[in-house]
């Protein structure tokens, strides 16, 4: 049979479109502004710091070359063929093998997991193409687990709040037929994001806050140095300046290394979770400053086009306070039928919770997800980024 589209998917893709535009836009400006302030911030802490270590190192230099009669020239020579050494592996220091079995396997860990280190790279050309490969496949399949994690995350805490909420009902007296007549019954019951969030926060605090005990205790790093290292690498960022696990041997080395990868993998697991909840609640900021910017828009149109009338017994002009009004409630009314928005009289009391995963918890608190009216085409369910490809899909979409 010839495919069509759905033409209630259709007729709605156009402000579908507008909206995501103009978050994509808002969202873009904000990142360049806070990309420009962290310039700002870290130059200012930064720079004088490299200009010192500069300056240092040109002295050692001058007067190394001058005790020695070494030529400087020849010097720098020698610094940068180390420089090229350094990259393939190659210490003052005694350390691991790179390339042994152990060490490799630590390797494609920091590859498909996207924290890329970079204290072990490919060099040669057949390592390189294969990469390239077999980290298109692994990170792929890896940003899957991190999200059907992230799944089985909220469908654990959703039961667990649930629960205690019971709990909390019947000590109060409200629980059986009683609490679904009540505006606190099970039924309208609504498992809040911000528990979600400080949940995970305080999970990846707390697995940080171990990890850093055993990094301090076998890498001799300061506690300070460990947190940051646990940071860099549970939120895949990398840097490479400070890795565990790279000296030649260690006390109970085995079990350290097993206890290395298993924080790495329950910690970036964590964090990513903390960074999908995050980021709703960043999207919920972004769609309340276009409602706020669009109902101001609404009322200098509407006072330009019919100026307020004046109250015959006052003799004072109306304010725009309806318009605003009538304006949010608009708005909230739309982004409620989406599923994805909440109005922002509930945002900023912290009434309700936010977006796709307040439905989400919501539905599996109450063990029976609800069924949308818009046909599903195989497309449909998870969070984060996975959700946004999910919904994208099922919108544009066609029926046989």
């Amino acid at each position: 049979m010839p495919h069509r589209r759905d033409v209630s998917n259709s007729c709605c893709l156009p402000l579908h479109l507008n909206e995501d535009n103009a978050r994509f836009g808002l969202l873009a400006a904000l990142i360049l502004l806070y990309l420009l302030c962290g310039a700002v911030v870290f130059s200012a802490l930064e720079h004088p710091s490299e200009l010192q270590a500069h300056r240092r190192w040109d002295q050692q230099l001058a007067n190394f070359t001058e005790q020695n009669s070494i030529n400087l020239k020849s010097l720098h020579v020698l610094l940068k063929q180390y420089e090229e050494a350094f990259a393939a592996g190659i210490r003052v220091d005694k350390l691991r093998p790179r390339w042994d079995f152990s060490g490799a396997f630590y390797f494609v860990a920091t590859v498909v997991s996207t924290i890329g280190f970079g204290m072990t790279t490919p060099v040669t050309v057949a390592g390189k193409i294969f990469l390239i490969f077999y980290g298109l496949l692994g990170c792929a399949a890896t940003i899957l687990f991190f999200n059907l994690f992230l799944e089985r995350i909220i469908t654990m805490l959703a039961y667990i709040m649930r629960w205690c909420h019971e709990r909390q009902l019947r000590r109060s007296g409200m629980g059986g037929e009683e609490a679904r007549s009540e505006d606190d019954s099970l039924e309208g019951w609504k498992p809040s994001v911000y528990y979600v969030m400080l949940i995970l926060g305080i999970a990846a605090l707390l697995i940080a806050c171990s990890a850093s005990a055993l990094y301090s205790a076998m890498e001799d790093w300061d506690y300070f140095e460990s947190l940051y290292f646990c940071f860099v690498a549970f939120s895949t960022i990398g840097f490479g300046d400070v890795v565990s696990s790279q000296r030649e041997s260690y006390k109970a080395q085995e079990a350290y290394r097993l206890g290395n990868c298993l924080f790495i993998l329950m910690g970036v697991c964590c964090i990513y979770s903390l960074f999908n909840v995050i980021s709703i609640i960043i999207k919920q900021t972004l769609n309340w400053i276009l409602g706020k910017l669009d109902c101001s828009k609404r009322a200098q149109k509407r006072n330009a086009v019919h100026p307020a009338p004046a109250n015959e017994a006052t003799g004072k002009r109306f304010t725009n306070a309806s318009v605003e009004t009538v304006c949010d409630s608009e708005t909230d009314a739309g982004r409620r039928l989406s599923g994805e928005m909440i109005s922002v009289n509930d945002f900023m009391a912290n009434k309700v919770s936010l977006a796709i995963l307040q439905k989400q918890l919501s539905e599996t608190a109450h063990g029976n997800p609800r069924q949308s009216h818009v046909r599903q085409n195989g497309f449909s369910g998870g969070v984060g980024a996975f959700a946004i490809m999910n919904n994208r899909l099922q919108e544009t979409s066609v029926d046989r």
